[in-house]
């Protein structure tokens, strides 16, 4: 294909997502006001099956063996794109991550990449990725094959900056449990195994660990039982904990030292301790440079300039299931602005711009960027050939 051929594909895109910005718009407005949790998410995926049916996709919900998952799709064969679109939101705070921008860019991009399909030959896939806030419903529906035969897997994510990909760390999830021994607090403590004590004791010795850890590694929990009453000596206290690393490899050495931890905890009191991983590990992001570049200059077609030196880490953001997706196939989760610098992911500020009209922009102006880097996947063999060869070095 011609370059002016390449080009009047993409005009003929972002034209295409232009005429539909009020009806993205209002697919982003209707996911924010009506938040759902993880794979809780009956509205959001109904909703944009519904967008994706009338732009002429098949539409397969649910898919994947989870409720709120789906699968559209359009044309045939190889090359292959999936887009991915998230629509989570988070308890208390809504769509905080901005979820709903990412569910209503992937779906625009997509029905832009279906008007030109003829053309580029192929296929298009959208996958609706239910329970991405500690769900993992990624990887639920990558045992399920969901990302067998694809080429790429793109999306974008909202943030407070501009930025071609994001530092994603690894992480897991670990559930403690203590039992002990309930007896009056007053009246027999001395029968009494205090369970609360021996979480605390734990608690407190994860704090001193996180002196000792390095920069890109995290550790944070809460408290979800400290007992029942007060005059009671708490025979069960249990605690939620994410740690964080930079590799998996890193996270393995790290869940151990917290183990030991948990293990103080029981030592020190006597009581029994039980851990599990209540969700699936998240492995950290493994950037396509080759792709991550074309979505770059996509990008700075629509006046957005992110950061251009990929071998600087950007900053600490945090995790995604797409990082176990990025080891399967090659594939970027760029950082789209819609936020002043500085303003915090998961905070009710960004929930408010999430809705807001830079959020409307990050809408239509990620729609474009994805949309193009489609294209370019599905019509250029040597971008194909490149993003293999660096999927085959990244994950060596």
């Amino acid at each position: 294909m011609t370059i002016a051929a390449l080009e009047g594909l993409k005009r003929v895109a972002c034209e295409t997502i232009d005429s539909r910005r009020d009806e993205l718009v209002e697919l982003s407005l209707r996911l924010h006001r009506t938040p759902e949790l993880r794979f809780e998410e009956h509205a959001a995926s109904a909703s944009l099956a519904t967008y994706l049916r009338a732009s002429g996709f098949s539409v397969e919900l649910p898919a994947y063996g989870l409720k709120t998952a789906f699968r559209a799709s359009l044309g045939s064969g190889r090359p292959a794109v999936a887009i991915l679109c998230e629509y989570d939101a988070l308890p208390g705070l809504g769509h905080a991550c901005g979820h709903n921008v990412i569910a209503a860019a992937g779906a625009g991009a997509a029905a832009a990449v279906a008007g030109v399909l003829g053309q580029c030959g192929g296929s298009i896939v959208v996958l609706g990725t239910p329970g991405e806030e500690g769900g993992g419903g990624k990887i639920f529906m990558a045992r399920e094959g969901a990302f067998d035969d694809l080429d790429a897997a793109i999306m974008i994510h909202p943030a407070g900056q501009e930025l071609s990909t994001m530092q994603s760390l690894a992480v897991c999830q670990l559930a403690v449990e203590y039992r002990g021994t309930a007896a009056h607090a007053s009246a027999a403590p001395f029968l009494g195994v205090n369970a609360l004590d021996a979480l605390i004791t734990a608690y407190n010795a994860i704090a001193q660990l996180r002196q000792h850890i390095r920069p890109t590694e995290r550790i944070h929990g809460i408290i979800t039982d400290g007992g029942q009453a007060a005059n009671i000596v708490p025979e069960k206290a249990a605690g939620l904990f994410y740690v964080r690393a930079a590799t998996e490899s890193d996270l393995d050495a790290l869940r151990e030292r917290v183990m030991g931890c948990f293990r103080a905890g029981a030592e020190a009191t006597g009581a029994e301790v039980t851990v599990r991983i209540p969700a699936p590990q998240y492995a950290e992001l493994v950037v396509n440079k080759p792709l991550v570049r074309q979505y770059v200059d996509n990008l700075a077609r629509l006046g957005r300039v992110p950061d251009t030196d990929l071998d600087e880490r950007p900053p600490v953001v945090g995790s995604t299931d797409m990082g176990n997706v990025s080891k399967m196939l090659p594939a970027i989760h760029p950082m789209i602005a819609i936020a002043p610098p500085g303003t915090p992911l998961h905070s009710a500020e960004f929930a408010a711009f999430a809705a807001s009209e830079s959020g409307h922009r990050g809408v239509i102006d990620g729609a474009k960027a994805l949309a193009m880097t489609a294209i370019d996947v599905l019509v250029d063999d040597d971008l194909r050939r490149r993003m293999r060869e660096s999927f085959s070095e990244s994950t060596a």
